[in-house]
């Protein structure tokens, strides 16, 4: 019998909710691996021994990880294709869990490859996006419904952002409306890049997109290549937007469209950053809000002199479309 050795890359804080998540879909055997309760043990233990290796200790250095065993099969890939959108989820909810990357030790790259592609299937968004997997593209079906749709090709990778969650949906299916021709776009917390690219392959004519995450750098750029998007009009950026100045500098103002998929309280902390970031009848789109931070959400940014023009709800998530109260007709 072949199995799955996976870990998920979490924090001290983020271990008993990453925990939870897998109990629910049935995985109960886990390790634990926490720096903070081997040191805690270090510091209590000391008359056990003499000295700690020093390699041990560098291993532990920073980590608090989830991992668990699949059976290589058709039911462990079906598995661990829940597991992978059920950190989408969590990676929403959550700002206390850190990374969430999930790998694999015991497989070859080929078979995860040849196994677990397969549930990730093209999706049409609203009216005009079909996301497409990066190996579907050559389909018969899809190159027919190209034929009436603009194609988002994505390779999900292990990165957030694939067009399953209900968040991104209700961004893409926004973007669909409010995307103009030849306008700019900010994408704050982007993630895979999903959002941004959708933006320019509508019309969009330059894009900035920046994430706390410097993992995204790559993936954002290499799903954007795929797209036919170059760096001419495409713009990634790792670091914090709120406190960075480097990256404030970089990333520039007047945008027309400012979009950010991310979670209630990042939201809460933007909304008073944002209006430095728009153009002149600019529109700030904002998702990732669960059912009950709604109204939260909502008096911070009426709060931080936005108006919200449209409120759209999917599945207990929330998207708002906001302009400046200062701007109203």
């Amino acid at each position: 019998m072949k199995w799955m050795e996976l870990h998920i890359d979490t924090t001290h804080a983020g271990l008993e909710t990453v925990e939870t998540m897998l109990s629910a879909l049935g995985i109960d055997g886990v390790v634990i691996d926490d720096e903070e309760e081997f040191q805690d043990f270090l510091e209590n233990n000391h008359q056990y021994w003499d000295y700690v290796d020093e390699d041990l200790e560098r291993r532990m250095q920073g980590r608090s990880r989830v991992t668990f065993y699949l059976e290589s099969g058709d039911e462990g890939f079906s598995t661990l294709a829940q597991v992978r959108l059920a950190l989408e989820d969590l990676k929403a909810r959550h700002t206390d869990c850190g990374s969430l990357l999930l790998t694999m030790d015991t497989m070859e790259e080929s078979d995860w490859e040849n196994n677990w592609k397969q549930y990730y299937k093209p999706m049409e968004i609203g009216q005009r996006l079909l996301v497409v997997p990066q190996w579907e593209q050559d389909d018969p079906a899809v190159r027919k419904a190209l034929e009436t749709r603009v194609s988002l090709i994505l390779e999900p990778g292990l990165t957030f952002g694939t067009g399953s969650h209900a968040t991104t949906r209700l961004c893409l299916e926004a973007l669909e409306r409010i995307v103009q021709p030849g306008c700019t776009v900010a994408d704050l917390g982007c993630g895979s890049g999903i959002l941004s690219i959708a933006a320019l392959k509508l019309g969009a004519k330059r894009a900035v997109a920046v994430d706390i995450d410097d993992k995204c750098l790559d993936v954002a750029y290499e799903n954007a290549a795929m797209n036919g998007i170059g760096k001419d009009t495409y713009t990634v950026l790792a670091g914090d937007i709120l406190s960075d100045r480097a990256v404030q500098q970089a990333m520039g103002t007047g945008f027309d469209l400012v979009v950010a998929n991310i979670v209630a309280d990042v939201i809460i902390a933007l909304s008073g950053a944002v209006d430095g970031l728009m153009a002149p009848g600019g529109r700030f789109l904002c998702s990732g809000i669960i059912d009950d931070r709604a109204e939260e959400v909502a008096a911070a940014l009426e709060g931080a002199g936005l108006h919200i023009l449209e409120r759209h709800e999917d599945q207990g998530w929330f998207c708002f479309l906001c302009c400046r109260k200062s701007e109203l007709n």
